[in-house]
């Protein structure tokens, strides 16, 4: 009995071949699963370090939001401050608090918002940085104005304190002069008065005219023509010289006033009717004295005359003349 040895030769030869084949299968798998874990690790680190810069960059857009929105607050209390302190601004002043108001607004508006990109908090720190600068020209405006203000004060205090003065010494003038106005007044009177004629030896003659023009003095009313009046007028050194008006005033048996001249005012009876008006002319200091006739346009009634004389609105002097009724042969 034979035996072939080819087969198992054969089988012996490939078997180490076979081995070769799956080292080689498990290498290469090997090494792909460490290439593979290696590309895991990789990627998760680059992932990881991706993540890690996200949340540096969002970090860095927080605090850099944080920061602006601080700087914000404080920019945003200065400006209400000088707003609140300086309620009522006009004018440019008014305009540039608008202003002021309007960037509040817009950085507001970028800082409200969630997911603010750099660029907008970049926008939002340069307006704060504007914002800042126009409160501060603001403030310095209103500083100037409160300063010029309170120079219009002073010079307004010390305006009304000079008014004050001149009133008060516009006042104490008025004072002086309406109190020299009323001495002056006072005098006046009292040389008006001090240069109030007088008159004296008052004498009432009824005259009797004859046919041939010759005059005789008669006591008897039938036979009275007409009445002379005579007196002086006594020496006054206030009354200056010059023409001087004398009213006359006859008052009849009847006492009525024989109202031949019209009326005129005196000081104490008002207006009052009068006889006659004398004009003379006085001479200050001397005794002057004064004639006048005075005649009825019908006939003496018997009774008493009585003559008042009137000067500067006082009565100056007078008397009584009485003609009788007269006999048969008077």
């Amino acid at each position: 009995m034979s035996y072939s040895t080819t087969p198992t030769s054969n089988y012996a030869q490939q078997a180490p071949q076979g081995n070769d084949n799956r080292k080689l299968i498990y290498g290469i798998l090997i090494t792909a699963l460490v290439l593979t874990w290696a590309y895991i690790f990789y990627d998760k680190s680059k992932t990881k370090e991706t993540v890690t810069l996200l949340e540096t960059k969002i970090t860095n857009i927080d605090s850099a939001r944080s920061a602006i929105q601080q700087d914000f607050l404080l920019v945003s209390a200065k400006a209400d401050s000088l707003t609140q302190t300086n309620i009522q601004l006009q004018g440019s002043l008014a305009e540039k608090s608008t202003e002021i108001q309007q960037l509040k607004g817009n950085i507001s508006g970028i800082l409200r918002k969630k997911n603010a990109t750099a660029a907008e908090l970049s926008d939002a720190k340069k307006m704060i940085s504007e914002l800042n600068g126009k409160i501060n020209g603001l403030f310095v405006e209103i500083e100037q104005l409160k300063g010029e203000n309170k120079q219009l004060t002073s010079t307004n205090q010390q305006l009304n304190t000079e008014k004050t003065q001149l009133t008060s010494d516009k006042q104490n003038l008025e004072q002086n002069l309406n109190k020299t106005t009323t001495e002056k007044q006072q005098l006046a009177e009292k040389v008006d008065v001090a240069s109030t004629l007088h008159a004296s030896n008052i004498g009432i003659t009824a005259i009797d005219v004859k046919s041939s023009g010759k005059e005789k003095e008669t006591t008897t009313a039938k036979r009275a023509d007409f009445m002379r009046v005579n007196f002086v007028l006594d020496p006054n050194r206030v009354t200056p010289s010059g023409s001087k008006d004398l009213y006359i005033v006859i008052t009849g048996p009847d006492g009525k006033i024989f109202k031949d001249g019209g009326n005129f005012n005196t000081r104490e009876e008002g207006e009052k009717a009068f006889t006659n008006k004398v004009t003379v002319s006085y001479e200050q200091g001397k005794l002057t004295p004064v004639s006048f006739n005075w005649k009825k346009t019908d006939k003496y009634a018997e009774g008493d005359y009585k003559i008042e004389i009137y000067n500067n609105g006082f009565k100056i002097g007078e008397s009584i003349r009485t003609l009788k009724k007269g006999g048969l042969f008077s």
